[in-house]
């Protein structure tokens, strides 16, 4: 199951987004004479606040201000129904915005926000460092920054922007950023305190707060706690009610349990609001490991055409690509070059996991080695990078270390994937035998 690795990959980017999302609910909270709760009545909300901006720009459309409000708007609804359209409606606002005042703080931190969110990850840490010449006192900027330096693989600069963010405003977003650090170097205990921070700090109702808790889900399961996991996809479901991604966690939890048609079913209803493509591959991968090979081969036919609309739309999805291809072995001559490219524009670990998977899958076991190395040097707890690193050992001849990394992943996480589980367990047993 893909779930994991994606969210993995995405963390940071959604909280950027959370961050961008700030400016659109001040606009709903001072246009709004009472908070509405229901979720598509908050969505009606964001869709309101576009019209009314529009509207308002057409009237006078040289107010700078307002076009940063209108592409933050945007970025909200990416948020909502996940349609990567919006990144393009929302650059052409923050572009106008600019256009009219070059110094517009908002538009050039939206900016690097959208960068962030499309994975062109130069460009917002250009953005970033762009907004805090400006305001070097705002805690989004070095959110901004932290992002960009953490997906580029500089890592004490990641660091050490994410601890001016929490030391400038400890809030929500700058206490999942802390959390993720933590899980980066492998300290799963303190990623969970600093999670559980970041949910008391948001606010009741809110989607912010749904999805800090989701990501603590995400945390517990990823340790193999699968109760707590649960219970803290439920919550955030209490708090927001068919929010998608904590849907996706509890059928990620389905699938652990093999409870395959409570999995396929919960992410069939994920997929009918919200169609990302980590949700169809994992759908994929369930009907795969149901046995459903026909249904699992539509779900894999849709993930190319879904990739090329976020690209459409600016989004450089070449590491999520490659790393799919990787594990259904699908044109890997130009998957590996797909995997090259990606690693040269973001070369952290888990970009370098996906560089070394390839080469696992197309034999080249001394470069996955080599790569392998480079995503474990942080000492992250992550069981699906512990199996890549105990397949890529064994194939590269170190049977020690192969065993160790097997057993590693399945210690922390004995139903890490649905796909690789079991195959873990099995090979793992094998090699004791020997």
């Amino acid at each position: 199951m893909r779930v994991l690795k994606f969210c993995a990959l995405i963390l940071v980017v959604l909280v950027a987004l959370a961050l961008g999302a700030f400016s659109t609910r001040a606009y709903l909270d001072t246009n709004s004479n009472a908070r509405v709760k229901p979720e598509s009545s908050r969505e009606s909300l964001t869709e309101r606040a576009i019209l009314d901006l529009q509207n308002a720009l057409a009237q006078n459309p040289y107010r700078a201000d307002a076009w940063a409000r209108l592409g933050a708007a945007f970025l909200q609804r990416v948020r909502e129904n996940g349609d990567p359209a919006n990144y393009t409606r929302a650059e052409q606002a923050f572009q106008k915005s600019l256009a009219r005042d070059e110094k517009n703080f908002d538009a050039i931190s939206g900016m690097g926000t959208l960068a962030l969110a499309r994975h062109q990850f130069r460009d917002a840490r250009a953005w970033g460092e762009r907004a805090r010449a400006l305001n070097p006192d705002s805690a989004a900027v070095y959110g901004i920054l932290g992002d960009a330096h953490l997906e580029l693989g500089e890592y004490t600069a990641a660091f050490e922007n994410f601890q001016t963010m929490v030391n400038t405003r400890p809030d929500l977003a700058s206490y999942a950023r802390v959390a993720y650090a933590r899980e980066i170097v492998g300290d799963r205990a303190g990623a969970i305190e600093n999670m559980q921070r970041a949910v008391n700090a948001g606010a009741p109702q809110t989607e912010a707060r749904a999805w800090a808790l989701t990501q603590l889900g995400n945390l517990y399961f990823g340790g193999g706690n699968f109760s707590d996991a649960r219970a803290a996809y439920q919550a955030a479901l209490e708090n927001w009610s068919a929010y998608p991604y904590a849907r996706a966690g509890l059928a990620q939890g389905y699938a652990a349990q093999k409870n395959y048609a409570d999995a396929i079913e919960t992410y069939t209803r994920v997929l009918e609001t919200f169609p990302l493509p980590e949700f169809v591959i994992a759908l994929g991968d369930v009907y795969e490991a149901s046995g459903d090979t026909a249904n699992a081969q539509k779900q894999y036919a849709l993930v190319g055409a879904m990739q090329q609309l976020f690209q459409a739309n600016g989004v450089d999805t070449d590491a999520e690509l490659a790393l799919f291809n990787a594990d259904h072995q699908i044109d890997l001559n130009n998957t590996l070059e797909l995997a090259k490219r990606a690693y040269e524009k973001r070369p952290n670990l888990f970009v370098a996991d996906t560089l070394a998977w390839t080469y696992y899958q197309t034999g080249d076991y001394e470069n996955a080695r080599t790569y392998i190395e480079q995503a474990l040097k942080l000492s992250t707890q992550n069981a699906l990078l512990f199996f890549h690193a105990g397949m890529i050992y064994e194939q590269a001849g170190d049977t020690p270390r192969a065993k160790h990394f097997l057993d590693a992943a399945l210690k922390l996480n004995p139903r890490f994937s649905v796909r690789y589980a079991d195959a873990a367990a099995k090979e793992l047993t094998a090699l004791n035998r020997e």
